[in-house]
């Protein structure tokens, strides 16, 4: 039998820290802290409730 494969996940920590203490922007402002909003192009989405926030440029 051949060894098992060796899976490298990074820690959640690790993964969100520049979401620490709170002091991050792009949190959907209908469904709260915790419902992060995604980093388009030209716009942030909430994938939840579908909130939209366009760049002006």
């Amino acid at each position: 039998m051949a060894a098992a494969k060796k899976i490298k996940n990074k820690l959640t920590s690790k993964k969100y820290a520049k979401y620490k203490n709170g002091a991050a922007e792009g949190f959907c402002p209908k469904c709260g802290p915790g419902i992060f909003l995604a980093q388009h192009k030209d716009r942030q989405t909430c994938g939840k409730c579908s909130y939209t926030v366009f760049h002006k440029k």
